[in-house]
């Protein structure tokens, strides 16, 4: 029996404690035997097999893992993802994947030219209603798609002392949330004509922003994407107008809440939504609700463990970090100068 792959993980901070860690724990392909922690060793008290380094360095010279997962603040991905290539590790980096899409592209250039994994941590590809949404696309049961909204929007009026919210490199809502939602309407839809920005500091006392409101123009479809930290009120979470109807979908996957609430990944009804969560479709002369697809975060991960063992193709890319990466930067400039960009 194949042994499985060795891991380490580079930051032990909440996005790392509530989701990777776990994850990869469960995930039986993978074995998480390292942690850099600087400061402290939290790590070692949930998962007492690992060894705890102060460095990526030290983690790479000490130990002998095969795949690193980076999940540190943004502004220090390029330079950790590129000495774990060098030191020639699988690497997987929290998304977006960098600060801008120059240096995704040089890390991606480096990993074609050691022959490794190179992989942006885009779990919400497998929410349960993206995935719903990309069964309803596919099938046709919409038509034509002419107009596409996705929003993720939360209520925390009260800024906290996180990276995301001071003014420092890939910092802000729009690298945070926004990264997730222009990923998924790139797979869905491909690349942009151009794009139109709005990006917003709307509560008192933040540094970085906390709302946008994003176009992105195809031939005959207009996909709009938006975030607020403001919303307290309940809209679509999706919503897709077809030329045969549509769908309206609230609340999100519940994969996350059951993280916060300690559940483990693969464990009994995960990844399951109740049935009064439906979203609805609405078609010429009827409307039903259509039943939302498990959400399964685990599937990430076992992509990347098959794919280093040579079993499947790599589900997300560098490439479509890059992508993601160009449409931010249109984005920043759009809302600079108040102009459409075109990519």
């Amino acid at each position: 029996m194949t042994k499985p792959i060795k891991t380490g993980l580079v930051g032990f901070g909440r996005v790392a404690q509530t989701m990777h860690a776990p994850l990869i724990h469960q995930q039986g392909l993978l074995d998480l035997t390292a942690v850099v922690e600087r400061n402290h060793s939290y790590s070692k008290e949930k998962y007492p097999q690992v060894t705890v380094y102060k460095s990526l360095e030290e983690m790479l010279t000490s130990s002998d893992v095969e795949l690193v997962v980076i999940c540190t603040p943004n502004e220090y991905h390029y330079s950790q993802a590129k000495m774990a290539l060098e030191a020639g590790k699988h690497v997987v980096v929290d998304k977006p994947i960098t600060v801008t899409s120059t240096d995704a592209e040089h890390l991606d250039e480096l990993a074609k030219e050691k022959g490794l994994l190179l992989s942006p941590f885009q779990n919400r590809r497998w929410d349960g209603d993206f995935q719903t949404v990309q069964q309803l696309i596919e099938e046709g049961t919409l038509g034509r798609i002419v107009h596409f909204e996705s929003h993720f929007d939360r209520f925390r009026p009260v800024p906290n002392d996180n990276w995301r919210e001071k003014e420092v490199p890939g910092s802000g809502i729009l690298y945070d949330l926004g990264a997730h939602l222009i990923d998924q309407a790139l797979l869905l839809f491909g690349k942009p004509d151009w794009v139109y920005a709005e990006i917003l500091k709307q509560r008192d006392g933040v540094a970085a922003d906390d709302f946008f409101d994003l176009t992105l123009m195809y031939p005959g479809l207009k996909v709009r994407l938006s975030a607020s930290i403001l919303m307290n009120a309940p809209l679509p979470k999706f919503l897709v107008l077809g030329d045969k109807g549509s769908y309206s979908k609230y609340g999100l996957d519940v994969q996350e809440a059951a993280f916060k609430e300690g559940i483990l990944p693969g464990s009994s009804g995960w990844g399951v939504e109740s049935e009064e969560s439906y979203g609805k479709v609405f078609l010429e002369g009827e409307s039903f609700a259509y039943p939302t697809l498990d959400g399964n975060y685990l599937a990430y991960y076992e992509n990347i463990a098959k794919t280093i063992r040579g079993e499947a193709k790599l589900a997300v890319k560098a490439k479509d970090a890059i992508m993601t990466l160009k449409v931010i930067e249109a984005a920043q400039k759009s809302h600079a100068e108040g102009l459409r960009i075109e990519l």
